[in-house]
């Protein structure tokens, strides 16, 4: 089955309504269970977080054990009990939500993401962006997204085309992090996700930014699957997903990259922080830097030279 015959017709849209502290113990939460999109309203102190499952993937019972989960995250952290509510819409009320809601964003010093829906300007002085996450997470709005273009920015910064940098994006949700890798100054990317959905969404990305589709590979598998599929090592990679897959990727990191390649990691909650570092430390990885946005980490890492 090809990815544009994967349709959509009914989705859960999950409401909830908390205290702005637990906004980054939300999006984990919604994630983990699934979700494939957030739009966030803060207000007073208070946040709205709008988020969305295909239906097949949850039943009522699933989404009031959500509603418990979201209840004891908050109480164990001294905080009043969510408001979680759901609805079922169709794909063509998905679409109108992410409209209403999403605008232009400034990412680092040379990125900025503009919706697919709006005109980007002709004159401006950063890099464009244009995306349409369809069904796939990774919108920009997220710290850990943010954390990781920035921090690939860092990395390529000053890169040439004659450079022919090589980056794998594991996990590619939108495909935002290959297209801004590309945009940045890489001249390649190999991409993988579980999702299929997300596959399709990255080849739309791609489309709607322009680039050749020689310049994106990218497929449904694993981290398996992608080592296997490269012609060589790359010369770094991103993996933005929850700590604990990353944990259970690191022994194959090495494989990923070539003698001096670099990675960049997100997904992980700060208390998760020694977790993967210690995963990472027993297959001889280091972590050069560590950035934090709210609860989130983001960690660059290289080999060990021990």
């Amino acid at each position: 089955m090809s990815p544009s015959s994967i349709i959509i017709n009914n989705w859960w849209e999950i409401q909830v309504l908390a205290e702005q502290s637990l906004e980054e113990q939300i999006f984990w939460r919604l994630q983990n269970f699934g979700c494939q999109g957030m739009v966030t309203h803060k207000k007073d102190g208070q946040i709205r977080v709008n988020s969305y499952l295909p239906m097949e993937k949850g039943t009522v019972l699933d989404l009031a054990a959500l509603a418990l989960w979201l209840k004891q995250d908050a109480i164990a952290c001294n905080y009043e009990a969510p408001m979680t509510q759901w609805t079922v819409i169709n794909d063509e009320d998905w679409s109108s939500s992410w409209k209403q809601h999403w605008s232009p964003q400034e990412i680092g010093d040379m990125l900025v993401i503009y919706p697919a829906w709006i005109d980007p300007p002709t004159d401006s002085d950063r890099k464009i962006l244009r995306l349409d996450p369809g069904s796939a997470f990774g919108t920009g709005a997220h710290a850990t997204t943010q954390l990781c273009l920035e921090a690939l920015e860092m990395r390529l910064w000053g890169a040439k085309p004659e450079d022919n940098i090589v980056v794998a994006d594991v996990g590619c949700g939108s495909g935002i992090l290959s297209i801004g890798a590309l945009l940045i100054g890489a001249s390649q990317t190999y991409a993988i996700d579980n999702d299929i959905l997300a596959i399709k969404a990255t080849n739309h990305n791609r489309q709607l930014n322009d680039i050749p589709e020689e310049k994106i590979w990218v497929q449904e598998g694993s981290i398996q699957d992608l080592i296997a599929n490269m012609p060589a090592p790359a010369n770094g990679f991103t993996c933005n997903i929850l700590a604990d897959i990353i944990v259970d990727m690191v022994p194959y990191f090495d494989k990923l990259v070539g003698e001096n390649g670099w990675g960049i990691l997100s997904g992980i909650l700060i208390e998760q922080v020694p977790k993967v570092a210690d995963a990472l430390d027993a297959h001889k990885w280091v972590v050069a830097t560590f950035w934090k946005r709210q609860e989130w980490a983001c960690l660059t890492i290289r080999r060990s030279e021990y």
